[in-house]
């Protein structure tokens, strides 16, 4: 297996200060998200009524302060499994003190961020809390949802484009700056190169469907959980909601790049992960690590690690079911965690007996 290459992996999405709450009383947790307005397993984009959210979580609760965004917490979790500078990471953040502790965290990850830095806009926000193994995500996007084209096309930035050999997009970024991501579709497609998204969330489903459907000729990999894969059939009609039969069409779609087969995974939690490989008609199914309840802590950002995990694999060309062993191994790291983080001193991957 050849070396993997500097920066081989470019990830693209909104990076957000991620507040995490855990270990509230049952009561409280109630009451915060009815006070809020929230689900207990969901992920919303911020309204005006959201706001004091995120100081009422860091005056009055014992929140904990991560790196996030869901590539991000991706990218994060690949530079965790590979080598020193393998990973780079783009999006949109702020001038301010959140900024700072964004750098400060991906530093220790030694992931390498090139932020479109906004004066005007605040760093974005994300208020996760936890309630037992649910966990309601509220986001405030700030800067990010000022990422433009020409933060990707400047000199620098787009050398950093030309010299990966994989790209991850995170779907959430679809409510931001679809030419970006389109931009980086045709680059891969053109070149050769692995274009790996990321659904990320119903909504995005539901209101920027014409966006996602602009892009899907161009997924090498397309990733997204049980929810996503019905959200997704409910969008567009289809027969049938069961995750089997959404992964079979969307590995099926027509597509751009015909020297790479199109491999769609859903994952389903502590149900096995399953896979369809285009033009296929067996769904591969693999179960996920075991692990005892009580060693879980948080399974917010485990979807997040498997993307991590599957990028690692991808970019250093390991096989398909190793690839997929890597984020079930990653995102079984992760949920014994507080937050979408990794443990350190940094475990090296073991692939399932």
């Amino acid at each position: 297996m050849a070396p993997v290459k500097e920066f081989g992996l470019l990830c693209l999405e909104n990076p957000l200060l991620e507040r995490g709450v855990s270990d509230i009383q049952a009561v409280g947790d109630e009451a915060l998200l009815k006070k809020y307005d929230l689900k207990a397993n969901d992920a919303i984009l911020a309204e005006e009524k959201h706001i004091p959210l995120y100081e009422d979580l860091l005056n009055n609760y014992d929140a904990k302060l991560i790196a996030g965004g869901a590539a991000q917490n991706s990218a994060r979790g690949a530079q965790y499994m590979l080598p020193p500078n393998s990973v780079v990471y783009l999006g949109g953040a702020g001038d301010d003190k959140y900024s700072a502790i964004l750098h400060d965290a991906v530093k220790a990850a030694g992931l390498r961020v090139e932020y479109r830095v906004d004066p005007k806009e605040k760093t974005g926000r994300c208020g996760a809390i936890i309630t037992g193994h649910n966990r309601s995500l509220c986001t405030d996007l700030g800067a990010a949802n000022h990422y433009d084209l020409d933060h990707l096309k400047k000199p620098e930035i787009w050398k950093l484009v030309e010299n990966a050999d994989v790209f991850y997009i995170g779907g959430f970024h679809f409510t931001v700056c679809p030419p970006a991501i389109m931009e980086l579709a045709k680059q891969a497609a053109q070149h050769n190169k692995a274009f790996v998204l990321s659904l990320s969330a119903p909504f995005i489903l539901q209101f920027f469907k014409e966006f996602v459907d602009a892009s899907a000729p161009y997924w090498d990999y397309i990733i997204g959980n049980e929810t996503e894969a019905a959200a997704y059939a409910e969008s567009h009609g289809l027969d049938s909601k069961k995750p089997q039969d959404v992964v079979v069409h969307l590995a099926n779609l027509p597509k751009e790049n015909s020297k790479r087969k199109r491999v769609a995974i859903v994952t389903q939690g502590t149900e096995p992960t399953l896979v369809a490989i285009q033009g296929e008609k067996t769904v591969k199914e693999f179960p996920v690590h075991a692990i005892d309840p009580k060693m879980i802590n948080d399974t917010n950002g485990a979807g997040d690690a498997f993307a991590g995990g599957l990028l690692a694999g991808i970019l250093e060309g390991k096989p398909l079911e190793t690839c997929i062993d890597m984020g079930q191994w990653l995102a079984r790291l992760s949920i014994q965690e507080l937050g979408p983080s990794y443990p350190f001193p940094k475990q090296a991957y073991q692939a399932a007996a």
